[in-house]
């Protein structure tokens, strides 16, 4: 369902300060896990903050946003039992958080248009996935897990 120009106005100022809430919030817990190596919690945090994320963006149809979200979301995925991040896996998650804020500030405001190519994105995602022992990127699912429906309503 196509969305209204002049609700995407409306929500998106409530959607970006949500945002980089998330991320920043995300960002915490990369030095977190600088400091605790490997902390499930830091990391369950981070996968709840980008599946909150792709969620929010998805509603917006910022597609560039949401599936760069839920790759590196599948990528923090703990039953892999070779993820491990350590301080270079870290570096490139940091970077990968980066590179998500400088997107979201490059949006335009009143056509939600975000005029990139997906290069440096994958780039990024190909240099995390190699970090946490992941040969090659999975495609993101573009459906989220059912638990976090409720997530998923802006």
């Amino acid at each position: 369902m196509p969305i209204d120009r002049k609700d995407w106005a409306q929500r998106f100022p409530e959607f970006l300060v949500e945002a980089q809430t998330l991320l920043a919030k995300s960002e915490e817990c990369v030095s977190h896990l600088q400091l605790i190596s490997n902390d499930k919690d830091a990391i369950d945090c981070m996968r709840g903050n980008l599946l909150k994320l792709s969620g929010r963006a998805e509603a917006l149809a910022l597609e560039a946003i949401s599936e760069f979200s839920l790759h590196i979301y599948s990528l923090l995925d703990l039953s892999q039992p070779q993820v491990d991040l350590h301080e270079q896996a870290l570096q490139a998650l940091k970077q990968c958080f980066t590179l998500m804020a400088w997107q979201l500030e490059l949006i335009d405001h009143k056509t939600g248009q975000l005029s990139l190519d997906g290069s440096e994105q994958a780039a990024l995602l190909e240099a995390f996935a190699a970090e946490v022992g992941q040969n090659q990127v999975q495609p993101a699912s573009k459906r989220l897990p059912l638990s976090t429906f409720s997530a998923r309503q802006v």
